[in-house]
């Protein structure tokens, strides 16, 4: 069976990627070049907001280049979580921008666009069926959660991207997709084993990241044969070693062995991987195993109120070890100020050289820094709640008494003036759930457009 390449030019959509390890991948006559373009790391903002978190320049430059190499060498591209969060208008936004492209550089093909955004009376339904159930540690979806829910997507699997090639796509934008999915959806297509070329597929969706040393903003290439993968990098800087495509196999799993996916999970127990040369792995033995009922993971953000936040830095030594008695001084003062006017709302402190990255779960609990930068972020209904009780707390830390203090002088030093920044709307995940569907293509409607 003759080997199956693809090109994964980097890790997001809008990332970039040096053009000689583009055009020395073109060289190696890919069957099919493919991208992800989106990911929950950002966090809920963009998928409630409806924006991306790549810029457009950015995403322009990287089509372009990839839909010119795909009208040059007739094989298709694929991209899956359009516009960072795969919802409808993070969806048009890519399909606007190839549409530009295709004008600007006289290109035709025929395109899919395959939408993800899911319907809140859809989930309602199968909810009352009862057939969704949480995702790891999260409460069982209530009703009340689809109501204040400002955008719904499920993740799609493999089947709806090969549906597309099937219906003679040569450019497919997906909406939010498992990210292997784009990767291992030509190759199941043509025929290669589910198992290897997700794998495969886990190993392309962040391009070079599974390389030594790793980047984000390069590529990777992929083949599958039977029975097997290989990846390998494309810019003499980097390799492809055991250890870092092993590494990357993990990357974002709780569980070694079993990885978890729509309609099953891969089966890593039997899994080898081998050097077969300087800057390339041969992956072996990866099995995918089908559940009995092919459930989709649904993603979900409801509005939580508006952010305003302050940044200082503080070099008091003094101040420094009543670092916690102080930050308690001005959670109460606030409350008592305030409590009876804005009742609802956060105040959340982050105090980076003590415990601003872990927070309560901060191994070490004493402080060794000279320095330390405060972060005040206050979550409110409005943003004038939010921009006052900001203010407030800053001013209150700024001439907060502790012992041992004997300056009147301001504690906190700021390196910007204003001192609060006004974050706007602040969204949270409020459904992570996993929905049972009827076939693999339920939620997901596609259409076919000319261009």
């Amino acid at each position: 069976m003759k080997e199956f390449t693809i090109l994964s030019p980097t890790a997001i959509l809008g990332y970039g990627f040096p053009l000689s390890s583009f055009k020395e991948g073109l060289r190696r006559s890919p069957d099919a070049i493919a991208v992800d373009a989106g990911s929950t790391d950002p966090g809920p903002y963009y998928l409630g907001a409806g924006v991306s978190f790549t810029g457009r320049d950015s995403v322009k430059r990287d089509l372009g280049l990839m839909l010119e190499a795909s009208a040059a060498n007739k094989i298709p591209v694929l991209i899956g979580s359009a516009g960072g969060s795969g919802g409808e208008p993070h969806l048009k936004r890519d399909v606007d921008l190839v549409m530009e492209i295709a004008r600007e550089k006289g290109l035709h093909f025929r395109m899919a666009v395959i939408h993800a955004e899911v319907d809140r009376e859809i989930v309602r339904d199968s909810l009352r069926r009862n057939r969704i159930k949480p995702l790891g540690p999260v409460p069982p979806l209530e009703e009340k959660e689809l109501d204040d829910a400002v955008r719904i997507v499920g993740q799609m699997g493999v089947e709806p991207l090969s549906g597309a090639l099937e219906a003679g796509a040569q450019v497919v934008i997906a909406g939010r997709a498992y990210d292997p999915s784009v990767f291992a959806a030509p190759a199941v297509r043509s025929g290669y084993r589910p198992g290897p070329a997700i794998h495969m597929g886990k190993i392309l969706e962040c391009g070079a990241i599974a390389a030594m040393p790793g980047s984000g903003s390069d590529c990777l290439l992929g083949r599958i044969g039977a029975g097997y993968f290989e990846v390998e990098t494309l810019n003499p800087a980097r390799v492809c070693t055991v250890t870092s495509v092993a590494a990357h196999t993990l990357y974002e799993k709780s569980d070694p062995v079993y990885l978890p996916l729509p309609g099953g999970c891969l089966d890593l127990k039997r899994t080898r991987f081998e050097q077969v040369a300087d800057n390339r792995v041969r992956v072996t033995g990866s099995r995918f195993i089908p559940s009995q009922k092919y459930s989709v993971k649904l993603e979900g953000v409801k509005k939580a109120g508006f952010r305003t936040v302050t940044i200082a830095g503080c070099r008091d030594p003094v101040l420094i070890r009543e670092i916690d008695r102080v930050i308690e001084a001005v959670r109460e003062r606030t409350r008592d100020n305030f409590e009876s006017r804005f009742g609802d709302y956060s105040i959340n402190f982050k105090v980076y050289g003590k415990n601003g990255v872990m927070g309560p779960l901060e191994p070490l609990l004493d402080t060794a820094s000279h320095e330390l930068g405060i972060v005040i972020e206050v979550i409110g209904k409005t943003q004038e709640t939010a921009d006052t009780i900001c203010s407030f707390a800053r001013s209150t830390m700024l001439h907060c008494s502790y012992p041992g203090r004997k300056a009147t002088a301001g504690n906190l030093a700021f390196p910007f003036s204003p001192s609060e920044f006004r974050g706007g709307e602040v969204f949270n995940y409020n459904i992570y759930h996993l929905m049972e569907v009827a076939d693999p293509f339920e939620l997901f409607p596609m259409e076919i457009v000319n261009v």
